[in-house]
């Protein structure tokens, strides 16, 4: 899908005004009847694609709404001054619900999402393609409806086209909140016809690539119903909200696997697949190119604001904490300072860690391919107090993962690398929670399975067990750890831990009262301690022993950690897992029910 988004919104009025002009100088040109579309199976594509390059993520799962552009500095991944961490949040600082008429927001996605369905119902194409089509853009409302009930709770259903002008269809648009509950299964019924009507596999992957499958749709469906199993919406834990969590996953995982679905072999490079269409690991994607054309190109931004500053033209974002830095585990997958086998030191950091670690954490004295240079050293350290960077890491390391390593400074504004919304190995990790719910607790049962499955492919050693690091009989309680541990290794910079504290509502526990931290690495100073010059010049005669990374951090560095957070400690507060609605909503529409816990009667719970 790295083009069609772009040419096909410039197409559909190119078509409808060229190839149909003879037909449309009869009609009012104020509005484009549906019927003249939805004769035209190309037409209606268009219309269809128009609804991808609304709705699709951006990377990190970002949609542009006032949580998403900040997930990944909400959670101890990165840092970031936020009212969310605190603790002065109001109710009008979550505008996703709107707060006036915008196309572009979550019910003016919608609306175009209705119109959609409305029209093409008058056309004349195919009951079959008909139904594809319609399958597509329901997948799309659900995922809409769902990014607002994670927010909000239940929030007004709108399942048809609303008149837009005049009084009586202003006050028609004034709909109370729906449940919760409602919701909800309005949610799953879209989808539930999406897995229906949609493919396992698209034909013509290459002109299809990043529409939606059946797969995908169920994919989102377990995404879904674990979500709405887990502690946010299911304090009373439900053992009927897991198991349906649990029904949906098992049948995401069998639709994928039929269709050829799987982990990809490598975690690092499943990124940059020689063929997109081959990534076994793409089950939901969001397609970008590396076009240089104004019409043509849709590059991803992350790329070039992720990679340092100083190798060209990069923004050095995405810059990980220390608690990040210190959570991989050890290359037996045991944590740091529980590995009979590997001895942990906060000196020595980056040795014998999950190899994840090294596919994710930039350090300073990593190699890093990157530019082309498959033998490049990263330096980024402190010298008499100076950073030998031009710019350096606020926190001393970088985000590497997912950084084209062959794609040379200058050229990274366009780099088309895909995001990756759901990984197949949220898939697994998404049954094995809910396997997990359901008391499928033996190591045969899903709930081991997938977690092995994961730290196989990461790379971590299997033990005398087999069990990769993980623990023979563990509880109920110990495997959502142990799952949730997983989920942020995993899925790090991917922007659901912040997600995933959220709906487990643990973000107080593991966050409140604390300030991310960081690590400035200093070279120290003396006779036999290579100068910033040695560090730089492979033909100095003391390279050979900056060449040896346990040499350096023992002898040459000394680490200094220091608060990210100095203004506050972190004080997330209990309402904010569901948060208020703003002033203007309600100002705009009487009957929206504020939430309880600010100050309305609207139970989320519900």
């Amino acid at each position: 899908m790295k083009l069609f988004i772009k040419l096909s919104i410039a197409c559909l009025f190119i078509m409808i005004w060229g190839s149909c002009k003879k037909v449309l100088d009869k009609q009012d040109l104020k509005t484009i009847p549906g019927e003249l579309i939805f004769n035209d199976s190309t037409l209606a594509v268009l219309n269809v694609n128009y609804i991808y390059s609304q709705n699709l993520p951006n990377w990190g799962g970002e949609s542009g709404g006032s949580v998403s552009g900040s997930a990944g500095q909400l959670s101890d991944e990165v840092s970031g001054e936020s009212k969310f961490f605190e603790g002065t949040l109001t109710n009008n600082d979550v505008t996703d619900i709107g707060t006036a008429l915008d196309p572009n927001n979550n019910y003016g996605k919608i609306r175009s999402i209705n119109d959609f369905l409305r029209d093409i119902e008058t056309g004349t194409i195919p009951a079959a393609t008909k139904n594809r089509f319609k399958a597509q853009v329901l997948f799309f409302r659900a995922y809409r409806y769902f990014d607002l009930v994670r927010l909000y709770g239940g929030v007004p259903l709108v399942l048809t086209s609303l008149p837009a002008i005049g009084e009586d269809a202003k006050n028609e648009g004034k709909l109370p909140r729906n449940s919760t509950t409602e919701c909800m299964k309005q949610i799953i019924a879209d989808l539930d016809t999406a897995i229906k009507y949609l493919p396992g596999r698209w034909n013509d992957p290459a002109s299809n690539w990043g529409r939606i499958t059946s797969g995908g749709a169920a994919a989102f469906k377990g995404r879904v119903l674990l979500t709405y199993a887990s502690p946010q919406f299911n304090p009373g834990d439900l053992q009927t909200r897991w198991k349906d969590a649990y029904d949906a996953n098992l049948q995401a995982y069998t639709l994928l696997v039929a269709s050829g679905f799987g982990l990809n072999s490598s975690y690092e490079n499943m990124w940059f697949p020689g063929s997109e269409t081959a990534n076994p690991e793409a089950v939901l994607v969001t397609g970008y190119n590396n076009s240089t054309g104004d019409q043509t190109r849709k590059n991803n931004s992350y790329d070039r604001a992720t990679r340092p500053s100083y190798l060209g033209t990069g923004g050095g974002s995405n810059q990980p904490t220390w608690q990040m830095v210190k959570a991989y585990p050890m290359k037996d997958g045991k944590k740091p300072g529980t590995s009979a086998k590997y001895v942990y030191a906060d000196q020595q950091f980056y040795k014998n860690r999950d190899p994840r670690f090294n596919a994710t954490i930039a350090f300073n004295g990593a190699t890093w391919r990157i530019n082309g240079n498959a033998n490049y050293k990263l330096w980024t350290y402190f010298a008499a107090n100076k950073t030998v960077e031009q710019k350096a890491s606020g926190t001393g390391f970088y985000c590497r993962k997912a950084i084209d390593p062959v794609v040379s400074a200058g050229n990274d504004l366009y780099v088309g690398t895909d995001w990756l919304e759901i990984r197949f190995a949220e898939v697994l990790l998404n049954l094995a929670e809910s396997a997990v719910g359901i008391n499928k607790l033996n190591a045969a049962d899903e709930s081991y399975k997938g977690l092995i499955d994961v730290r196989k492919r990461a790379g971590i050693e299997a033990g005398a067990d087999n069990l990769y690091g993980l623990t023979a009989g563990m509880s109920r309680a110990q495997l959502f750890t142990a799952l949730l541990y997983e989920r942020q290794i995993e899925f790090a910079f991917e922007g659901k831990r912040f997600w995933d504290l959220r709906r487990w509502k643990l973000i107080e526990s593991t966050l409140n009262g604390k300030r991310r931290t960081k690590m400035q690495i200093n070279l120290k100073t003396g006779a036999n301690i290579p100068t910033a010059a040695d560090f730089a010049n492979p033909a100095s005669p003391k390279f050979r022993d900056v060449t040896d990374i346990d040499v350096a951090y023992s002898t040459y560095f000394e680490l200094v950690e220091s608060n990210l957070d100095t203004k506050y400690a972190i004080n997330w507060k209990p309402e904010y897992y569901f948060f208020g609605i703003p002033a203007g909503s309600i100002a705009n529409n009487p009957n929206l029910t504020q939430t309880n816990l600010w100050g309305g009667s609207f139970d989320p719970l519900k």
